[in-house]
């Protein structure tokens, strides 16, 4: 499917912020964005060997710190024997023991005190239209301490689980309720993970799902029955995240008819004759 830059003709750019961007996990939710060359990112990895991978391999219009984002606070970075586990968080050795090689996996092989830094307090964000984030439990923490930069984003992408992995996290839930406050609505899971509990295995696998969900992605939008408050170029940029990475369609055209009424723009039925 073309972007929807290309089908109506559009000239803008998206703003990415990655707070955890390590490449560990494959390419990221945006890629599309990327591909296309209308996005530029912000990426936040505080373990240095994903750090200097990202680096290595970054383009012109990628840039990659090493900050820790949280409370402002200096806490102790937990690094695991699978480093995706690494966290801010004390993972929740009773659960995991549940859960095929799940002890390994969080095995805490080193603990080092690390300063965090508020996402309203980095100036190298001078906008974010898109946040992605995936840092292993601390992710309401960071939302607590960036309401400013929240106000100014359409699209926010994090991990979300649904049993404590870590001691005290919270979970899809609390998640949930929180950027509901701030004006955000719960749109999709992208996606949506299971595990089986052990003994059991499902054929060879030991990393397969089966019945208990374990994690996933949630995706949240601005909420689509306000959207007369957003600018028009909100909308745009709102619109073309929710078409290329997402494949939203119904929502990307109830988008582009608010943008037409406010704008008197066509875009909507070009976007209808495109599909």
């Amino acid at each position: 499917m073309d972007s929807l830059s290309k089908i109506l003709g559009l000239k803008l750019t998206i703003d990415i912020v990655d707070i955890g961007a390590s490449p560990s996990g494959g390419n990221p939710p945006y890629q599309p964005l990327v591909e296309e060359e209308i996005a530029t990112v912000i990426g936040f990895e505080p373990y240095p060997e994903a750090l200097a991978k990202l680096n290595e391999n970054r383009k012109e219009f990628e840039t990659y710190l090493p900050y820790a984002i949280g409370d402002g606070g200096i806490h102790e970075f937990k690094h695991c024997q699978a480093p995706e586990m690494s966290s801010l968080l004390e993972p929740n050795a009773k659960l995991l023991s549940f859960f095929h090689h799940f002890s390994n996996f969080g095995k805490v092989l080193k603990r080092e005190e690390i300063q965090t830094v508020k996402l309203d307090e980095i100036e190298e964000i001078s906008n974010m239209d898109m946040l992605k984030i995936d840092i292993q439990g601390g992710e309401l923490n960071v939302f607590e301490n960036g309401v400013k930069k929240l106000s100014e984003c359409q699209i926010v992408h994090t991990e979300v689980e649904f049993i404590p992995l870590y001691l005290n996290q919270p979970l899809f839930s609390e998640i949930e309720i929180f950027l509901r406050g701030q004006d955000f609505i719960f749109h999709k899971f992208a996606p949506l993970r299971s595990r089986v509990l052990q003994p059991m295995k499902v054929g060879d696998s030991v990393t397969a799902g089966l019945s208990q969900i374990f994690d996933g992605d949630a995706v949240f939008m601005r909420d689509f029955t306000q959207l007369h408050k957003m600018k028009p170029q909100q909308l745009m940029k709102m619109a073309v995240i929710l078409h290329d990475v997402y494949e939203s369609l119904d929502v990307v055209y109830r988008i582009l008819l608010a943008h037409d009424k406010r704008k008197r723009t066509k875009y909507a039925s070009r976007y209808i004759d495109a599909l």
